[in-house]
Protein backbone atom coordinates (compact mmCIF):
# COMPACT_ATOMS: atom_id res chain seq x y z
CA UNK A 1 0.00 0.00 0.00
CA UNK A 2 2.48 2.48 0.90
CA UNK A 3 5.96 2.31 -1.09
CA UNK A 4 8.00 4.12 1.33
CA UNK A 5 8.08 4.81 5.29
CA UNK A 6 7.52 9.11 4.55
CA UNK A 7 4.05 8.71 2.47
CA UNK A 8 2.17 8.37 5.81
CA UNK A 9 2.26 10.41 9.02
CA UNK A 10 3.45 9.11 12.39
CA UNK A 11 0.94 9.57 15.01
CA UNK A 12 3.25 12.43 17.28
CA UNK A 13 2.86 14.27 13.82
CA UNK A 14 -0.86 14.02 13.70
CA UNK A 15 -1.08 15.30 17.14
CA UNK A 16 0.83 18.28 16.79
CA UNK A 17 -1.44 18.94 13.76
CA UNK A 18 -4.37 18.53 15.90
CA UNK A 19 -3.15 20.76 18.87
CA UNK A 20 -2.51 23.61 16.53
CA UNK A 21 -5.63 22.90 14.41
CA UNK A 22 -7.24 23.16 17.67
CA UNK A 23 -5.81 26.57 19.35
CA UNK A 24 -6.87 27.69 15.86
CA UNK A 25 -10.36 26.58 16.36
CA UNK A 26 -10.36 27.99 19.94
CA UNK A 27 -8.66 31.55 18.75
CA UNK A 28 -11.46 31.87 15.91
CA UNK A 29 -14.02 30.80 18.22
CA UNK A 30 -13.06 34.10 20.53
CA UNK A 31 -13.18 36.23 18.20
CA UNK A 32 -16.32 35.57 17.20
CA UNK A 33 -17.47 35.19 20.73
CA UNK A 34 -16.23 38.62 20.95
CA UNK A 35 -18.24 39.94 18.21
CA UNK A 36 -21.63 38.87 18.59
CA UNK A 37 -21.08 40.18 22.59
CA UNK A 38 -19.95 43.16 21.47
CA UNK A 39 -23.49 43.78 19.69
CA UNK A 40 -25.95 44.04 22.70
CA UNK A 41 -22.81 45.78 24.63
CA UNK A 42 -23.24 48.66 21.80
CA UNK A 43 -26.69 48.67 22.44
CA UNK A 44 -26.42 48.88 26.25
CA UNK A 45 -23.55 51.35 26.39
CA UNK A 46 -24.27 53.47 23.52
CA UNK A 47 -27.48 55.75 22.71
CA UNK A 48 -26.67 56.43 19.28
CA UNK A 49 -26.18 52.63 18.50
CA UNK A 50 -29.84 51.82 18.47
CA UNK A 51 -31.37 55.37 18.11
CA UNK A 52 -29.00 57.04 14.91
CA UNK A 53 -30.51 56.34 11.57
CA UNK A 54 -28.33 55.25 8.48
CA UNK A 55 -29.49 54.62 5.11
CA UNK A 56 -32.89 53.28 5.20
CA UNK A 57 -34.26 54.87 8.15
CA UNK A 58 -32.15 51.60 9.88
CA UNK A 59 -30.26 52.03 13.11
CA UNK A 60 -26.65 51.60 13.28
CA UNK A 61 -27.67 47.87 15.57
CA UNK A 62 -30.03 47.02 12.80
CA UNK A 63 -27.58 47.44 10.44
CA UNK A 64 -24.77 45.97 12.24
CA UNK A 65 -27.37 42.84 13.09
CA UNK A 66 -28.67 42.36 9.85
CA UNK A 67 -25.71 42.79 7.63
CA UNK A 68 -22.74 43.21 9.43
CA UNK A 69 -22.76 40.20 11.66
CA UNK A 70 -23.00 37.61 8.89
CA UNK A 71 -20.36 39.75 6.59
CA UNK A 72 -17.73 39.38 9.89
CA UNK A 73 -19.11 35.54 10.07
CA UNK A 74 -18.25 34.75 6.48
CA UNK A 75 -14.66 36.34 6.35
CA UNK A 76 -14.35 34.89 9.53
CA UNK A 77 -14.91 31.18 8.22
CA UNK A 78 -13.19 31.92 5.41
CA UNK A 79 -9.87 32.70 7.30
CA UNK A 80 -10.47 29.63 9.26
CA UNK A 81 -10.81 27.68 6.65
CA UNK A 82 -7.69 28.72 4.86
CA UNK A 83 -5.39 28.62 7.85
CA UNK A 84 -6.71 25.19 8.92
CA UNK A 85 -6.25 23.84 5.53
CA UNK A 86 -2.45 25.37 5.04
CA UNK A 87 -1.64 24.24 8.71
CA UNK A 88 -2.80 20.54 7.76
CA UNK A 89 -0.90 20.92 4.33
CA UNK A 90 2.46 21.97 5.85
CA UNK A 91 2.14 19.27 9.09
CA UNK A 92 1.02 16.43 7.70
CA UNK A 93 0.31 14.86 4.22
CA UNK A 94 3.93 14.45 2.41
CA UNK A 95 7.17 12.88 2.78
CA UNK A 96 9.84 15.31 4.01
CA UNK A 97 11.50 15.34 0.16
CA UNK A 98 8.31 16.83 -0.88
CA UNK A 99 8.99 19.72 1.76
CA UNK A 100 12.47 20.90 1.33
CA UNK A 101 13.33 23.26 -1.48
CA UNK A 102 15.35 22.57 -4.25
CA UNK A 103 18.71 24.41 -4.61
CA UNK A 104 18.44 27.18 -7.56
Amino acid sequence: MFDSPDEYDMPAEVDASVRTLRRVAIAHFAVFLGAVLLVPLLTVALDWWSEGRLFGGMSPNFAMAAFGLYLFFFVVAVAAARLSNAIEHRMLGGSSAQNVEEPR
